[in-house]
């Protein structure tokens, strides 16, 4: 079982030739650093599961700041689903933070899954609703939690990323300034 199977399997429950069927839809793309995945007014019309890398979905607002939404990285999906789903235009970036080696399932192939494998819609409802969980926590996060338990939260999450990525990009994301987040770390390490 290779790695796409093996988060395929931990993250939909899935085995066997449903299992290889669904894996099989997917195929090997590398994203370049700074290269785009997607741009706002774009319409996404893949789903891909990050091999390695980071990848930044962010927004610029109408002040002309960049906000941060997520880091993606290793083990993880990026996608836009309402492009992908919906049919709907990206709001955001996609960016690749370093080089990135995907799995990628493109709109057309997404789609015929239904067809492939008849669970699909279960499987697909649990996808959906895992994302929908994630990011209702996330809001929860921004809306009840200090800055340090924002900080505390990502930290413990994947700490990796404070040694990745940019820190303006990680106080964007945690909803604070660069200096808050500066000072937050000045405060937990001392």
């Amino acid at each position: 079982m290779n790695e796409l199977e093996s988060y395929i399997t931990s993250f939909w429950n899935i085995t066997g030739t449903d299992l290889q069927q669904v894996a099989s839809f997917f195929q090997p793309q590398t994203i370049q650093k700074g290269d785009f995945y997607l741009k706002p007014g774009k319409i996404c019309n893949s789903l891909s599961f990050l091999r390695s890398g980071l990848m930044r979905v962010y927004l610029i607002d109408d002040n002309g700041q960049e906000i941060t939404q997520w880091i993606a990285d290793k083990g993880g999906f990026i996608t836009d689903l309402a492009g992908m789903l919906f049919n709907d235009a990206s709001r955001c970036y996609i960016q690749a933070l370093t080089d990135c080696d995907c799995y990628t399932l493109n709109r057309t192939d997404y789609n015929a899954l239904e067809k492939t494998v008849p669970k699909w819609h279960q499987l697909e409802k649990l996808f959906i609703a895992r994302c929908f969980i994630f990011m209702e926590q996330r809001v929860f996060s921004l809306l009840s939690m200090s800055a340090e338990d924002r900080y505390k939260w990502l930290f413990n999450y994947n700490p990796s990323l404070f040694n990745e990525v940019p820190l303006q990009y990680l106080a964007s994301m945690m909803g604070m300034s660069p200096e808050t987040l500066s000072r937050i770390r000045k405060r937990i390490s001392s």
